[in-house]
């Protein structure tokens, strides 16, 4: 099954990321829009991950989740990739716990690995939420300057979850299993 591990935004961080999206939408109806209930945060890209494997994977990525205390993200602005010139995917960014998210992506990644899942993506992790698709390249320059103003309020990121892609004519994404990050906050918080 195809799989990735991911962080989701909260309702209220989606609700706001709608309003502001509205008026962007109607004025760009080429593109490809994601559907608001398969938002997320990609933290590890796991590809095709083979039923035999998949008990060694929940273990590796409930260990290594359980390193670490939960996290305080928002979603803001606007960028493309791989440039706003040129833009195939249009994304929204994260601000907030950013290096710890970082370091908590590379472990899930590791964990993934030493469990079996082999086509691990070896990209560079860049935190964003995918917003839409170009079908070709694309000018968004005047759609990320108008994003550029927005910040939502933040939310407690408690876990992560091992979802699988639902590959046809519209994509799915299911929650198959989550992760509680369970280690004290720093200073003995919790």
């Amino acid at each position: 099954m195809r799989l990735f591990v991911g962080v989701l935004p909260s309702r209220q961080a989606c609700d706001e990321l709608t309003r502001a999206l509205r008026p962007v939408r109607e004025a760009w109806p080429g593109l490809r829009w994601a559907d608001p209930a398969n938002w997320h945060v990609t933290l590890s890209f796991l590809g095709e991950v083979p039923d035999e494997v998949l008990p060694r994977l929940e273990t590796r990525l409930a260990r290594a989740a359980a390193r670490y205390a939960p996290l305080t993200l928002g979603l803001a602005g606007a960028g493309a990739f791989p440039s706003v010139r040129r833009a195939r995917v249009l994304w929204t960014g994260l601000y907030g716990s950013r290096l710890p998210l970082a370091r908590l992506a590379e472990s899930l990644a590791a964990g993934a690995r030493r469990a079996g899942a082999v086509q691990v993506d070896g990209k560079r992790f860049s935190p964003h939420l995918t917003l839409a698709r170009a079908r070709q390249e694309t000018d968004v320059t005047a759609m990320v300057e108008a994003l550029s103003g927005f910040a939502g309020t933040t939310w407690e990121v408690r876990a992560v979850h091992l979802i699988r892609s639902h590959l046809g004519a519209s994509v799915r994404y299911e929650s198959i299993a989550e992760y509680a990050l369970a280690a004290p906050a720093p200073g003995g918080r919790s």
